[in-house]
């Protein structure tokens, strides 16, 4: 049974060492970004009621959620996604706010699935949220964000691809697709599986020109000067999509982030509270997005308070690894010193540690036998200043790098 105990459940894993320092100076990273945009901090459970994420609201399936019950019998969930909860704190605490709010978070998330396929079950997200701003503006705001906390977080090869949610209903809706069929082909879409759209289609006997068209979004990924290919469509729904996209761009410009940003008009997403631009960044070394947001529009009306809102979040522990497999991981150096003493010398030592530690500096105190000790502790402790109080004679530095 002790074997057992050593293990941990399918899903998740332990950090720690270098790798958990390099975790910590990479959401250090993106939180100094996001902060200095004018972000507020806030933390919410990290569990709610189960109707927070319910079918209704567009967000993780049930049956991906982990559910438990609490003493009153009420169903809880262990958070998959923050924004639901985010939307959810601004109808509470900012119900008659009607100028911008701007909140980051941090926290860890939890998927409870058979088929991670690769995927942990518990994720570190880190995010912003910009609600009641429903300008262009906004939108570019969002996008320039996550080009700058990339960035600052060293990643240098990356493109942010944005698509717009409305060009997809709105062809939808000119096909005569609503509800379960709408969802079926936006999974087919969103997975760039074009036969299995194609099927879909012909069983609802979709006109062919309409069904071309939709067929086309499984592989439309455009560039600027593109953009105009998606405006051969019947629908004005779809038109006022890329009309926004083409507004969004040229705000972008005067950000001077283009060069990070291409469009995808089939860049759908399985949480379907989005309503407008939606965007995903992508970079090498990882076998998906590891950035994802968009436009909410209708999500803070389920909480009670009407507004327009747009958000993202980064998955901390795919961007970690997306460094590590280009070669750019931060090299975290364990700064402080280390003060060894033989067991009559603790005194002196430890006299020396709470000085520096009132300087700021920090000081690990441990004993050893003999100097010999000393220098094989010292030996595994690279990047750190060694410093060793014997028994007898004054304290003596021991190989420092």
């Amino acid at each position: 049974m002790g074997k057992s105990l050593l293990h941990t459940p399918e899903g998740v894993r332990d950090i720690y060492g270098e790798e958990y320092a390099r975790k910590l100076f990479i959401e250090q990273k993106l939180h100094e970004t996001i902060k200095r945009y004018g972000y507020r901090d806030i933390q919410t459970p990290t569990f709610e009621f189960f109707d927070v994420y319910s079918r209704e609201i567009g967000t993780t399936p049930s049956s991906q959620l982990y559910k438990f019950f609490d003493k009153e019998g009420n169903t809880l969930s262990l958070r998959p996604d923050f924004t639901p909860s985010c939307a959810r704190c601004a109808a509470k605490y900012f119900m008659d706010e009607t100028g911008p709010i701007r909140l980051t978070y941090s926290g860890n998330t939890f998927l409870n699935t058979s088929s991670l396929q690769g995927k942990r079950g518990e994720v570190t997200q880190m995010g912003a949220e910009l609600m009641m701003e429903p300008s262009v503006r906004a939108d570019a705001e969002m996008i320039c964000l996550v080009i700058d906390a990339l960035k600052d977080c060293g990643l240098t090869d990356f493109q942010i691809t944005v698509g717009e949610v409305e060009y997809f209903k709105g062809l939808c809706a000119q096909a005569g697709l609503e509800g379960e069929v709408e969802l079926s082909l936006r999974d087919f879409i969103s997975a760039k599986n074009y036969f299995g759209a194609q099927e879909l289609l012909e069983r609802q006997k979709v006109r062919k020109d309409y069904a071309k068209v939709l067929l086309r979004l499984a592989d439309m990924v455009l560039g600027a000067s593109d953009l105009s290919e998606a405006r051969l469509v019947q629908n004005e729904r779809s038109l006022q999509a890329v009309e926004r996209l083409e507004q969004l761009y040229r705000v972008l410009q005067q950000y001077g982030a283009e060069k990070y940003v291409s469009f995808d008009l089939g860049l759908l997403s399985k949480y379907n509270y989005y309503t407008g631009v939606i965007f995903k960044g992508y970079t090498y070394g990882v076998g998906d997005a590891i950035v994802t947001g968009g436009r909410y529009d209708s999500l803070l009306s389920y909480f009670g308070k009407r507004g327009p809102a747009i958000g993202f979040m980064v998955v901390v522990d795919d961007l970690m690894e997306a460094l590590s497999r280009q070669n750019l991981a931060p090299r975290i150096r364990e700064d402080g010193l280390l003060a060894l003493y033989e067991e009559e010398a603790f005194p002196d030592a430890l006299r020396y540690a709470q000085e520096q530690r009132a300087k700021g500096i920090c000081v690990e105190l441990s004993p050893v036998k003999d100097r010999a000790e000393a220098e094989r502790f010292a030996a595994v402790r690279k990047g750190n200043s060694v410093i060793l109080f014997p028994a007898e004679g004054t304290p003596q530095s021991i190989g420092t790098e």
